[in-house]
């Protein structure tokens, strides 16, 4: 019997569930938010980022993964984030905030000076691991996920989906939208060949991205 590409990663064992607890919901802060590529902190540690399409629940996700309800700020409006937001994760990692892509609520020359910041960092920054490309399950990867995506790929950045929102589907619905978006995925070379599915919510499929993150040292 034939393996699904792009199943889904498997729980932690303990060792790696606790690792991932002590590092995530640790000594957690914010750093700084930055607007230009001058403004990055220095490149000494491990990196991982977090990007997704606007209102797809990123802050809310960054909030229950260190369990401070309000460390990553959420907003109703789309596009508001217009900042590469860092956070310090212990001594080893930083944790990186991407500005929301899509429907971006602010004048067009705003959006394409982000949206050059952001191509900037993603070809420019040697300690960034992963991106983890946040999806929400409801909706399944959109076109502009897979802009997103196709700048990982020219980006060479290894890229990990994270379905969002997993409370908010109907279990008849979940495997017909896992379908569609390993299809997708199948179409990007930076993809890396697991998915992690996970409710902010629920607390459903935290420890496995905490461990994740904990694991790329």
């Amino acid at each position: 019997m034939t393996s699904l590409p792009f199943p889904l990663t498997e729980e932690p064992d303990e060792f790696a569930r606790e690792a991932g607890r002590k590092l995530l919901t640790g000594q957690v802060e914010f750093l700084k938010g930055v607007v230009a590529m001058n403004g990055l902190p220095p490149d000494d540690r491990v990196e991982v980022c977090f990007a997704g399409r606007s209102n797809v629940g990123k802050s809310s996700l960054i909030n229950a993964l260190t369990g401070r309800r309000g460390i990553a700020r959420a907003s109703n409006t789309p596009g508001r984030t217009q900042e590469i937001n860092y956070f310090t994760v212990g001594e080893s990692h930083y944790l990186v905030d991407l500005p929301g892509y899509g429907f971006a609520n602010a004048p067009v020359a705003v959006v394409a000076k982000w949206q050059a910041l952001l191509k900037q960092y993603l070809s420019g920054r040697a300690t960034l691991r992963r991106a983890f490309v946040l999806i929400d399950h409801r909706h399944g990867v959109k076109d502009v996920d897979e802009e997103i995506m196709t700048l990982l790929d020219k980006s060479a950045v290894t890229f990990q989906a994270v379905l969002t929102k997993a409370d908010k589907v109907k279990p008849s619905e979940q495997e017909r939208i896992l379908t569609q978006v390993r299809g997708k995925l199948a179409k990007h070379p930076a993809a890396f060949p697991e998915i992690i599915v996970t409710s902010s919510e629920k607390g459903e499929g935290l420890e496995t991205l905490r461990a994740v993150i904990a694991s790329l040292a």
